[in-house]
């Protein structure tokens, strides 16, 4: 599948493949699609219009990599680093920092928290005034992640989490990302909120709800959310997703010119952007 790229991306293509312009190297990043039951929904933040990066998208919760989610202070419970880096080819550090953002991430812009006072534990409740002073402290990066769970006694969750799919930003974005997308059932009795920072609203939406709003151009998304999306969509509960068999392949969508148009294609998907 392929689509028109115009303007500035188009220029800075043609610029990268004619080998007059290096691209940016891409960030490790997490992104964690968090779902509900009865009926299966998904969690999206719609991201302020001053983003520099998918600015008014609806998106997933997610972001880069800390240099600190690599830390081996942080407290886990669940597969090990080592587990998660043969999935996602990945070496066990760049494997431990994904996964801890991922869990990072999500409490951070959602207020749910994938870590338990065990391993056969989970935390029932982030809602109080000491959760959310310590979700703004990991925001402003005044506290790590393993210093967090250490003072709360808690340990991260690996188990919660399922490797679902892994994007990287094409060449000729001026801001890149390599990213493994992860899937999550909010846990019981914890609830999401709206956060604010760099989401300017929250919903819990249908995946096929969400995809319709993104084709009648109500709603704004990236091509990794609807391919995600549209997968979630036939599915009938959280569950079912995390116990389908999942093999990971990395997508990275490449220009190219056709007909001395530039195009941004996407091998091997085999769908189509609409």
């Amino acid at each position: 599948m392929s689509f028109p790229l115009p303007g500035e991306a188009g220029e800075r293509a043609r610029e990268i493949l004619a080998g007059r312009l290096a691209p940016v190297p891409p960030r490790d990043a997490a992104t964690v699609v968090l779902l509900r039951d009865d009926p299966l929904e998904v969690y999206l933040l719609r991201r302020t219009t001053t983003m520099a990066f998918a600015a008014g998208a609806y998106v997933f919760p997610g972001g880069s990599v800390d240099p600190r989610d690599a830390d081996h202070a942080v407290s886990w419970a669940g597969p090990s680093p080592a587990e998660w880096g043969e999935v996602f080819r990945a070496d066990e550090s760049t494997a431990r920092g994904l996964v801890c953002a991922a869990v990072r991430e999500t409490f951070e812009e959602s207020g749910v928290l994938l870590a338990g006072p065990g391993r056969d534990a989970v935390v029932t409740d982030t809602t109080g005034p000491d959760w959310e002073a310590d979700r703004l402290a990991l925001i402003a990066r005044t506290m790590s992640f393993a210093e967090f769970l250490d003072r709360r006694g808690l340990v991260l969750r690996s188990d919660l989490l399922k490797a679902w799919a892994h994007w990287i930003t094409p060449v000729m974005e001026p801001r890149r990302f390599d990213t493994r997308f992860f899937v999550a059932a909010l846990p019981p009795g914890q609830r999401t909120r709206d956060v604010g920072g760099e989401a300017a609203g929250v919903a819990w939406m249908r995946p096929r709800d969400a995809l319709a709003a993104a084709r009648a151009g109500t709603a704004h998304m990236l091509p990794p959310t609807m391919r995600t999306l549209a997968e979630m969509a036939t599915f009938e509960s959280a569950g079912d997703v995390l116990a389908c068999p999942r093999s990971i392949t990395t997508v990275q969508p490449a220009p190219a010119e056709v007909d001395g148009r530039m195009m941004l294609t996407f091998p091997g998907t085999g769908e189509t952007v609409e």
